[in-house]
Order: structure tokens, then C-alpha cells, then sequence
């Protein structure tokens, strides 16, 4: 049993990947500004508001609460398209404020580090599905800010033998199956809860943006995996680094990929309604086909998607919103 730190525990990747910290019987200390985080989605464990950026607030927690066998940092912003309209932002919270995290872990003594990053650094990829040893080349502020703190961790290794994993994930959703937590942006503006949304009511039309892409039905392709199946690769990696194994950078996905107007569909069939569609232009920074190939970290873990099916996540995530937006059951 480790005792971690999970930075953005109380958002919708992190707060998954705190249930399953916990499931694994490790204990767990939240820092969430609750900016975009939910206070309910933390459960029992201690919750440190303060912004990841500000290092005197973030020592005292150490201090408080650790030492901390590892850190887990999900605390970012992560829309591509406000990157695009507010990049300095986004630097300042994903690059400078990771920043700050690593330099008090280093600080206080912790060796294990693993960070939440994006397929959004390699940019419109040269061959798809795409390996970690494609380049590099983000285009949007987004994924730039992510490359960057992969850059840090890999030079804070060299340095100060800090051992870290960069997750490279594609597209995360659902729920988890259990219930209580879930997606719960607001405004929300990923597909699959926008779709839904759509679907059953809550807003008037989708926006689907770009029908125009060199795809089979003209929109962007994704793999989409489930939000659990990310908590379980989060629980490997984490452990894996703090019993020694060095890892880097590592893709998580499932490799299939799925257009807008698939997930759509899927939305249908779960809800029993169509989904309303205002077709739109192509939002800035969208590449056009993003598909993981994962087969290296499920070699060494044995990790394998088990919830990553495109029906079973966008059942997951119906069965939230239903009991968060809609006050039922599902």
C-alpha cells in the first residue's frame, strides 16, 4: 500500500483514477482548486483547494499530509479549442504550474511521478495508429503545453533521478459502471455527454464540428476509451515507478477509432432518440484521424481495455448523466 497525491482528484479523469488508487488499497491525498472539479467526486479523501501553481500552498500539503510514495498530476486545462483562443493560459496553468508540482516533489523527496498527457502532442500524425516514437509536432497550444512538462519530467530524470510516465491518452469517456461519479463539465463540450445532451433534451442541437475531413462519413476519427479502463492504467503505472521501474512516455488507447457520426449512432441506441445536429466548420487545431497504438504498455503490464467498447462507454456515460442532470435512475 503506497500513499500518493492526486492533483485534479476532483475532476473526471482524476477522480476515476482516485476510486480505483483506493479499490487498489492505496491511501490518497487530493489538490484540487475546484475549478473545473466536482467536491462530491472526491469521497472520503482529504481535499487540499488550492492551485497546483502555488508552491507555498502545495509544500504546506506536503508537509500537512505526506510524506507521498508518488504524485499522480491530472490538474490542467484541457480544451484544444480555448488553447487555441487563450494560449497563454494554458502555458501558465499546464506548463508553469506542473512546474511548480515537480519542483516541490523533488523537494520533499518523491521519486515517482506520472503525468495525464494527451495524443494532442503528436499533432496531425504521420501514420495512424500512432506509436510513442512518432514526432512530436502539437498544433495546438494544448498539446504543446503537454509536450513541454514531458520535456521537464525527462530532463528532472536526468537530473534528480525522478522516475515519471507521461500517459498519452486519446479520447476518454464514460462512467464508472458502479456509479456516483462521472463527466460533469459545464458548459459541457466533449462529444459523447454533448451528443447525449442533445439526445434527451438538455441543450437544443449538437454542433458537430467539420464534415469535410478526408474520413469515410467526412468527421474526425477517435479512439475512444473508458474512463475506468484509464484508472486501471494509472494504477500500474504508479505503482510500476515507485517499485523501481523507470517508464516515460506510454500511449493508452484502444486501437480502433471511431468517427463523430459513429458515436452519434451510439448515442441513438442508447438514449432511443436521434441525436439533433447543427453541422458546423472545423474547429482550429482538430486533426482529422487520432488512433492509439498501445501495445507496448500492454505487454508490460497486461493491461487491456475491458469497459473501451463504443457502446458500453456511451451506455456509462447515459447512465451518469441520467442520475446527475436528469434526477433518474437509469
Amino acid at each position: 500500500m503506497s500513499h500518493l497525491l492526486v492533483t485534479g482528484g476532483a475532476g473526471y479523469i482524476g477522480s476515476h483514477a482516485l476510486r480505483n488508487l483506493q479499490r487498489a488499497g492505496h491511501t490518497a491525498v487530493v489538490i484540487d482548486d475546484l475549478r473545473a472539479g466536482n467536491e462530491s467526486m472526491v469521497s472520503d479523501a482529504p481535499l487540499v483547494r488550492c492551485d497546483v501553481a502555488d508552491r507555498d500552498a502545495v509544500s504546506r500539503a506536503f508537509e500537512e499530509y505526506g510524506p507521498f510514495d508518488g504524485v499522480l498530476h491530472f490538474a490542467a486545462s484541457l480544451f484544444v479549442a480555448e488553447s487555441v483562443s487563450k494560449p497563454l493560459d494554458y502555458y501558465a496553468n499546464n506548463v508553469s504550474g506542473s512546474l511548480a508540482l515537480i519542483d516541490v516533489a523533488l523537494s520533499h523527496g518523491t521519486e515517482a511521478f506520472v503525468l495525464s498527457s494527451t495524443c494532442a502532442t503528436y499533432g496531425i500524425p504521420e501514420r495512424v495508429p500512432i506509436s510513442e516514437d512518432a514526432p512530436l509536432a502539437p498544433v495546438n497550444p494544448y498539446g504543446a503545453s503537454k509536450a513541454m512538462v514531458e520535456r521537464i519530467l525527462a530532463d528532472a530524470e536526468s537530473a534528480h533521478g525522478l522516475r515519471w510516465a507521461a500517459l498519452r491518452y486519446f479520447n476518454a469517456g464514460g462512467a464508472d459502471p458502479d456509479g456516483g461519479i462521472g463527466e460533469c463539465h459545464e458548459p459541457e463540450i466533449h462529444l459523447i455527454p454533448s451528443a447525449l445532451e442533445a439526445a434527451c433534451g438538455l441543450r437544443e442541437k449538437l454542433e458537430l464540428f467539420g464534415t469535410d475531413y478526408a474520413t469515410p462519413d467526412g468527421t474526425c476519427i477517435r479512439d475512444y476509451i473508458h474512463v475506468t479502463d484509464l484508472a486501471d492504467a494509472h494504477v500500474c503505472a504508479i505503482e510500476a515507478l515507485i517499485e523501481g521501474q523507470a517508464l516515460g512516455v506510454r500511449n493508452l488507447g484502444t486501437g480502433k477509432g471511431h468517427s463523430n457520426r459513429e458515436v452519434m449512432a451510439a448515442v441513438a441506441r442508447a438514449v432511443g432518440r436521434s441525436v439533433p445536429v447543427q453541422e458546423a466548420g472545423r474547429r482550429p487545431g482538430d486533426p482529422p484521424e487520432l488512433v492509439a497504438d498501445a501495445s507496448a504498455f500492454r505487454r508490460e503490464f497486461g493491461w487491456k481495455p475491458r469497459h473501451s467498447d463504443l457502446d458500453t462507454i456511451v451506455l456509462t456515460a447515459w447512465k451518469w448523466l441520467q442520475s446527475w442532470k436528469l434526477g433518474s435512475a437509469a
